[in-house]
């Protein structure tokens, strides 16, 4: 009777014939295969990369460790002194000044640079009227993103030398020039230890700032719509839609952002090169740890040491990335 109606439901009209049973293990099996056949396309494609990365990146890296233990100079076999170099960095001046500036400039630039284009970006998005009176950018937002935007696709040395003319220290200076139309007296802006960091951090924030709000406003894009609306339903004003709803759903483009500006902050070599007064002046107020590795490399030929601070910078910068990460970690907001 059972056998009966087994055939009997299986040849019913419009069902057609029964599926095929397949067993939990033969799926594994042949689940398996398929990605084992996979695995030799996926290493022919990515042998190559992971090749040419382990010999211009990774290599040179394991190289710079050990001529850190060495007093190399460039020209006759290097010799084995330990962490003789380590030690003279503590006793550095101009290094210890570059640490002290990298510190200000990690500070400041990710913290006024995400401040800025979070701003922007808000405006650009949020800050004018949508269909039907709700949230929407402003009229032109496409327009005003390609011109913040700009800034970034200029060379480091281009902004260097713009700069140059902006900071110039007399009244022909756009700066100065309008300061003094307004009866003050000319700033020396890079010639003043106290202010010359502190300007070329602005011309690095001036050039970033159009990225970021490109990258916040394309994750701004991304919200639904009518959370805003819901939220305007609400009262929510423009400070609590800014707090409460844009800035948690815009927390991992925030977390890259301020890990990509810490490397810069890590950085500096080409803008301070060009930019500041004698490569890190006056009197070192500018100078950061990779002009000090350029420096010790190619004019004082002392290999070793700069090799010492390029490890130092190493680790620096992983472990910034490290606890960026970690301390910005936070439940993901799906929307």
């Amino acid at each position: 009777m059972r056998q009966g109606s087994d055939i009997e439901i299986s040849e019913a009209p419009g069902l057609g014939p029964a599926p095929e049973k397949r067993s939990p293990r033969k799926g594994r099996l042949l689940g398996g295969r398929k990605r084992r056949s996979q695995y030799p396309f996926i290493i022919g494609f990515l042998a190559a990369p992971v090749l040419l990365y382990a010999v211009f990146v990774i290599g040179p890296y394991l190289q710079a460790f050990q001529i850190a233990l060495t007093d190399w100079r460039g020209l006759k076999t290097p010799d084995y002194i330990g962490f003789d170099n380590f030690k003279a960095l503590l006793e550095d001046d101009a290094f210890i000044s570059a640490l002290w500036h990298h510190l200000w400039i990690l500070i400041a630039l990710p913290s006024a640079t995400l401040a800025i284009a979070l701003f922007f970006s808000f405006l650009l998005n949020v800050g004018g009227k949508g269909k039907g009176g709700g949230a929407g950018g402003v009229r032109g937002s496409a327009f005003y993103k390609v011109v913040f935007f700009l800034p970034q696709v200029l060379a480091v040395a281009i902004v260097g030398v713009l700069f140059q003319s902006v900071y110039r220290p007399t009244s022909s200076g756009m700066v100065n020039g309008l300061l003094d139309e307004v009866g003050i007296a000319p700033v020396q802006w890079l010639n003043d230890p106290d202010l010359a960091l502190w300007s070329i951090i602005a011309v690095v924030v001036w050039q970033s700032v159009g990225f970021y709000v490109v990258l916040f406003s394309a994750g701004m894009a991304s919200i639904p719509r009518e959370l805003f609306e819901a939220a305007a339903l609400d009262g929510a004003g423009r400070f609590t839609l800014f707090f409460r709803v844009t800035l948690p759903l815009l927390w991992d483009s925030l977390q890259v952002g301020w890990v990509y500006l810490g490397i810069i902050a890590f950085d500096m070599f080409a803008i301070v090169q060009v930019l500041s007064v004698d490569r890190g002046g006056p009197d070192n107020s500018t100078t950061v740890v990779a002009l000090e590795i350029y420096r010790n490399a190619f004019t004082y030929s002392k290999f070793g040491y700069a090799s010492a601070m390029g490890v130092v910078l190493f680790f620096m910068t992983i472990t910034f990335a490290a606890l960026t990460l970690r301390v910005t970690r936070r439940e993901r907001v799906e929307f």
